[in-house]
């Protein structure tokens, strides 16, 4: 099988955004009152989206309307800041230009909230990828594969043709829930060894490895 389409992961994949989600998480928690959290401390909360990483920032047994605030005051300063210290691991805006000129479809899809999702791809990729698709109420997010199917419709491309690309145990879930293989990124949020525990089908060091990789997993 010949893969002519990658759909990406985000966060730790191909935008570090570690520090600017660290910086609002904290921002968040100090308005509310709330101790604020490690950087190490946040990157352990990334993955499942925004409802999750407030959760698991603020302390236990938060009241309801309290996680409420916390998160929307998270999201409000997010929506302004995600773009601080934020930037492309070293190696992407390469390969995803000779992705292009190999006329691989390429989209995102990630369990950040969708307007971020989208602002981000718009400034950093939208000279590369046709679609990008973010945590919304209207779909159900990963690892259901839901986001996965909806991105392949918008490309019109079946599952046998894609691949998707992560750095983490809920990218493995993800691709696997979809029928799809995942292709693991070890300079990510998680590491090498997580990936290989979670079943990831290839697991690369380098964005240049993505060609070989998509070759060996077409065999």
């Amino acid at each position: 099988m010949k893969y002519n389409t990658v759909i990406f992961d985000l966060d730790g994949t191909l935008l570090n955004t570690l520090e600017d989600i660290a910086d609002s998480t904290n921002y968040a928690l100090r308005k509310c009152g709330f101790p604020e959290r490690t950087i190490e401390e946040v990157n352990s909360f990334i993955g499942n989206g925004t409802n999750h990483l407030i959760a698991n920032a603020v302390p236990t047994a938060t009241p309801k309307e309290k996680l409420e605030e916390c998160t929307r005051i998270y999201r409000n300063h997010y929506s302004s800041n995600s773009d601080n210290k934020t930037a492309p691991y070293p190696g992407i805006l390469e390969i995803l230009s000779q992705l292009k000129d190999n006329n691989y479809k390429l989209a995102v899809v990630s369990n950040k909230f969708d307007s971020a999702v989208k602002e981000l791809c718009k400034k950093y990729f939208k000279d590369y990828l046709e679609i990008a698709i973010g945590e919304s109420p209207l779909i159900q997010r990963k690892p259901a594969p839901d986001t996965l199917f909806e991105a392949m419709k918008q490309l019109g491309a079946s599952k046998e043709e894609c691949i998707y690309v992560g750095d983490s145990d809920v990218d493995v879930k993800t691709a696997h829930n979809a029928g799809i293989p995942c292709i693991g990124v070890a300079w990510g949020f998680r590491g090498r060894s997580l990936l290989e525990a979670e079943g990831a089908d290839y697991i690369i060091d380098t964005p240049e490895e993505i060609f070989e990789a998509l070759h060996n997993l077409s065999q």
